[in-house]
């Protein structure tokens, strides 16, 4: 064996035992390491601190595999590569991905359990260089630990965007998805949640869809303030007992002892969200023979109550010009009857332009009948969630609504330093009580006039968290509305306010995550397919072959002296 052989061999095994020793020491130390610009894969504290939680085994099954069209299958890596995250943090977490398509003889028994499993797939159309197809993808996956179950929904619904901006949308919330769903099935119900009854607040079957997302991580119960009248200290007591109460589109007015029960837990620390309708005007009413209702104000004899927490709900509706979709008939009556599409703009729809981690990231958000929001300086630290648009104005009332202002027209001087009226506004801070150098409803020995820090956010519009019924009186998708076929945000804002104010930021941060996904653009593909095809197929082979030719070359004159 010559000199020069032995010197390989020497290096080999220097660095085979190089190798060995670095992989020994690297087992006991674990780091990943996130080359990507906006840190996509970096997992938040509040995800690793959930992921620290799942002590037992964790199945997620994944039903993104088989035949996708491209924009899913980016969306399938991309979930691919965030479980791979999850897991890499704790074994105990185990994926898969299922394609219930797969076996024609049960693909139709697999999407029914899908269905009754609440599953629900989409339909796409698919274009591939001019030809038109359709495919059915269910973007979904099931999370089970410890018997239990929790659905993941991996498609974000962006209303009125194409299948590209969904998926960009959608790998935007992944982290939020899957650590919102690890965190439902993992974690035990602690805060506790009072629906407030007794002044005709909206009843059980209109508000269900909310109930049932956010009983999934909090205990909900109603709570009635009807024993306020004789036993008002106790109902307050019973009040504290909850960390937020709900007041979900109230139609009767407010006694002084209901305020003072109200203000007292406010200001005790007490958390609250209040959907306000100051008008009566409904959709329904105006599907009569007129097409016309009048619209006037509602007294709840809360006035005082919101001014002196700093804002005050003026008794006007708000008329946008970016309304909502609304179909209406139209020709004679029988069967010339036609139904076409427009603009309602008492119903707008809301685009958040702030950037608060309750509203940012979210689509559109409906809106029916709004009131308009005045802030007052008081102190209290005011932050406006959700406006109109700029081409908006107030209506005061009482007034005529008719379903043919639908043809009028209008000019953006109709609308000039009128817009951008708050419609949905967050209260942070010490609240002073409104019984504060007043005569109390009633005698209180441990009256607070001013107290804890606390959190209240005021949504003039009690339709906001309203859950329309079909026809067979079930309640549909909150934000969806049947009228139009749209699904609005409605439930992730009512989500993102619920976790806000009662302290639980951390998913709301991993929600507002930006993330820049480059995807192709397939306009451009198309125009230069030819050349495409070129740069990314022949040109690798033609390096390769030149590649291959010199190193032959250059071995062959090498070795041939």
């Amino acid at each position: 064996m010559n000199t020069a052989t032995k010197n390989r061999l020497k290096s080999v095994g220097i660095t085979i035992v190089t190798l060995l020793v670095l992989n020994t020491i690297g087992s006991f130390f674990f780091y990943r390491f996130d080359l990507t610009k906006d840190k996509r894969y970096t997992l938040s504290p509040t995800s690793l601190h959930i992921i620290e939680q799942v002590k037992n085994p964790l199945y997620i099954k994944v039903y993104m595999q088989g035949e996708l069209p491209s924009e899913f299958k980016r969306l399938q890596l991309e979930t691919r590569q965030m479980l791979e995250e999850f897991q890499g943090y704790n074994s105990n977490i185990v994926f898969e991905f299922i394609d219930p398509l797969e076996d024609d003889s049960t693909s139709m028994d697999n999407i029914k359990e899908l269905y009754r499993k609440g599953l629900t797939p989409i339909n796409i159309s698919v274009d591939d260089k001019g030809k038109q197809s359709q495919a059915m993808v269910f973007p979904w996956a099931i999370a089970v630990y410890d018997n239990k179950e929790v659905n993941i929904p991996l498609l974000k619904n962006i209303m009125g965007a194409s299948t590209t901006d969904k998926v960009i949308g959608s790998v935007q919330h992944l982290e939020y998805s899957i650590a919102d769903a690890l965190n439902k099935i993992t974690q035990n119900k602690q805060k506790k949640i009072a629906i407030i009854k007794g002044n005709g607040e909206l009843h059980e079957a209109y508000i269900a869809k909310f109930l049932l997302q956010t009983k999934e991580s909090y205990h909900i119960g109603p709570f009635t303030l009807d024993s306020v009248a004789k036993q008002p200290i106790n109902t307050l007591e019973a009040l504290k007992n909850y960390d937020l109460a709900i007041i979900a589109k109230p139609t009767e007015a407010f006694s002084e002892s209901e305020k003072q029960v109200l203000d007292q837990y406010i200001v005790s620390g007490g958390k609250t969200i209040w959907l306000i309708d100051q008008v009566v005007a409904e959709m329904d009413s105006l599907y009569s023979p007129t097409g016309s209702a009048l619209a006037f104000t509602r007294d709840l004899n809360l006035n005082d109550f919101f001014f002196k927490y700093g804002v005050r709900i003026y008794p006007d509706l708000v008329k946008d010009e970016q309304g909502s979709p609304i179909k209406l008939a139209t020709g004679e009556q029988g069967s010339a009857t036609q139904f076409q599409e427009f603009n309602w703009k008492f119903a707008p729809q809301i685009y958040p332009q702030s950037k608060h981690p309750i509203v940012k990231n979210l689509g559109g958000i409906k809106f029916d009948f709004a009131n308009a929001i005045d802030t007052l300086k008081n102190g209290i630290k005011k932050t406006v969630l959700l406006q109109s648009s700029q081409y908006s104005k107030r209506i005061g009332t009482p007034t005529e609504i008719n379903l043919n202002s639908v043809n009028e027209e209008t000019t953006p001087a109709d609308y000039l330093n009128k817009g951008n009226i708050p419609l949905a506004v967050l209260l942070e801070g010490n609240f002073h009580s409104m019984f504060e150098n007043r005569v109390l409803a009633f005698d209180q020995t441990d009256f607070q006039a001013k107290g804890k820090p606390g959190k209240m956010i005021v949504i003039s519009d009690g339709d906001v968290i309203k859950n329309q019924l079909d026809k067979n009186l079930l309640p549909v998708e909150l934000g969806y509305d049947q009228r139009s076929g749209n699904l609005y945000d409605n439930k992730d804002f009512l989500m993102n306010c619920v976790n806000y104010v009662l302290d639980d930021t951390g998913l709301i941060n991993i929600r507002s995550k930006d993330l820049d996904l480059p995807l192709l653009d397939k306009e451009k593909v198309y125009e230069n397919y030819t050349y495409i095809q070129f740069l990314t197929i022949g040109l690798p082979i033609v390096i390769l072959t030149v590649f291959g030719f010199l190193f032959t070359f250059l071995r062959k004159r090498k070795y041939s002296r």
